[in-house]
């Protein structure tokens, strides 16, 4: 019996098999992705065919006032590395033209507003250590 390869069913079961057998409290990584909405649908459907579980959250940002979309894993220490691979192949950086919000003017005053080209899009990600993690 060959290699059977990362992403075969007898794979995913192991995974399954091994995480289902895992104690109730185990060591985990709190994984908190903010990604473009264009990317987060790709980026969860790939989370789930490798078998993590993911919740996406709608969020905003400060600075563009854009929608993002913020997800959020629990996952085994050692299965830190895959996640974040998984997020770098889903969430791609582009440009993108945005009008600067306008400065509170004197009477008197006024503002042409010339379009910025900015980045966004990859993703800002934080790997925190869990206290405790229990599936009920």
């Amino acid at each position: 019996m060959g290699d059977p390869g990362p992403d075969t069913p007898m794979i995913r079961a192991l995974r399954r098999a091994a995480r289902a057998a895992r104690p109730i409290l185990a060591r985990v990584k709190l994984v908190v992705a903010v990604v473009n909405p264009e990317d987060a649908g790709p980026l969860v459907d790939a989370l789930l065919e490798r078998e993590f579980r993911a919740t996406r959250l709608h969020s905003s940002g400060g600075f563009l006032k854009r929608t993002n979309a913020t997800v959020l894993l629990g996952v085994d220490d050692e299965a830190v590395e895959e996640v974040l691979g998984i997020i770098r192949e889903n969430c791609h950086s582009r440009t993108q033209l945005v009008n600067p919000m306008p400065p509170i003017l004197e009477p008197g005053e006024f503002f042409l507003p010339y379009p910025l080209e900015v980045e966004v899009g990859g993703a800002t990600v934080f790997v925190l250590p869990v206290e405790r993690f229990e599936r009920l």
